[in-house]
């Protein structure tokens, strides 16, 4: 479903956060047997990082938290309302945005999560926007957040070498110029897909037990081929939703953010829409598949490196487990 938005949440600041281990193809390649040259060719992927078995998920939120919100000069009492968009969270329950509020020191608003895989930040982004259009809250603080190397079977090589941990965060408020902020925002998802990308073991559905633990079945499970081409297709679709709503066309795209999943899905999805390549934000060949977190991560970064400026228009497109997936066009 695809809505249009004029003068709706603006990215009032923006921060990350990565553990500081970083793990490179050549360290894959002593523990699985593969190359640096073979996850290269085939993701775009040199390194990730692993945070270390004292870290959770809500380490990683605080830090990126505090960053957006110095960014954007905002205290956490002006915060009215935290949204988390991840499927690692600390625990099963309490959410992870009730931790983040509490360890920021925001005061007692709303705080939930949102479990849209990788797509979880722009469904969490466009969520924000309609409290905030609402009148309902002023200032929202909006992360992507993700340890996906705790669901990773280390022993697979096909999908271990795919996935680092991070986390992003946006305060995001209504803009007094009303052509500034998020003007579109496309969400879908096909639930046909749901075997293409899962985790067996630790829902309702399969309660981890002994058996499912020695088979591994709490870890994360891939069919690679059926991802990629589900993959495109469906960020192509989103891109161009989120451009028709907004009544833009990719010309007028002044930097595209995908989601930081494999290079070639990234590469096909900038060709078939006909992007300049100059104009695609990459970086996951230091980060991996971050879920969540690699759009924020991104855009933290592309502002850092100075590829965003003000009145830019930034298209962000993500796709993942359940085929959910998400196009935002917002202008900075």
């Amino acid at each position: 479903m695809c809505t249009q938005r004029l003068g709706g949440a603006s990215i009032l600041g923006i921060g990350s956060a990565a553990p500081e281990n970083v793990v490179t193809n050549r360290d894959l390649e002593k523990l699985v047997d593969t190359t640096d040259q073979w996850i290269l060719g085939r993701t775009g992927i040199r390194e990730r990082r692993i945070g270390p078995e004292d870290m959770c998920t809500s380490d990683l939120c605080e830090k990126a938290a505090l960053q957006a919100l110095d960014h954007a000069g905002v205290a956490p009492s002006e915060i009215e309302m935290v949204i988390v968009g991840t499927t690692t969270p600390d625990f099963i329950y309490p959410s992870l945005a009730s931790i983040v509020q509490h360890r920021i020191g925001a005061p007692t608003g709303g705080a939930f999560d949102v479990q849209a895989a990788c797509s979880g930040f722009l469904y969490a982004l466009t969520i924000a926007d309609q409290f905030l259009r609402t009148g309902k809250y002023e200032k929202i603080l909006v992360l992507g957040a993700e340890m996906p190397s705790r669901l990773v079977n280390w022993d697979d090589r096909a999908s271990c070498v795919l996935f680092g941990d991070g986390a992003g965060a946006a305060v995001v408020g209504l803009s007094d110029d009303t052509s500034r902020g998020m003007l579109s925002s496309c969400l879908g998802a096909d639930g046909s897909t749901w075997k293409m990308l899962y985790q067996p073991a630790g829902g309702t559905r399969q309660p981890i037990d002994a058996e499912g633990l020695e088979q591994k079945l709490n870890k994360t499970r891939m069919e690679g081929n059926e991802v990629y081409k589900v993959a495109v297709r469906t960020l192509l679709a989103m891109a161009n939703g989120a451009l028709e709503e907004a009544g833009l066309t990719i010309d007028d795209i002044d930097l595209f953010v995908p989601h930081q999943a494999n290079l070639r899905i990234i590469d096909a999805v900038g060709k078939r829409l006909g992007l300049d390549p100059e104009k695609v934000f990459v970086n996951i060949d230091r980060y991996g598949n971050t879920s969540a977190a690699s759009i924020p991560l991104a855009l933290r970064e592309a502002l850092d490196v100075g590829r965003i400026k003000e009145g830019d228009l930034i298209l962000m497109d993500a796709f993942g487990a359940g085929a959910s997936a998400a196009g935002v066009v917002l202008r900075w």
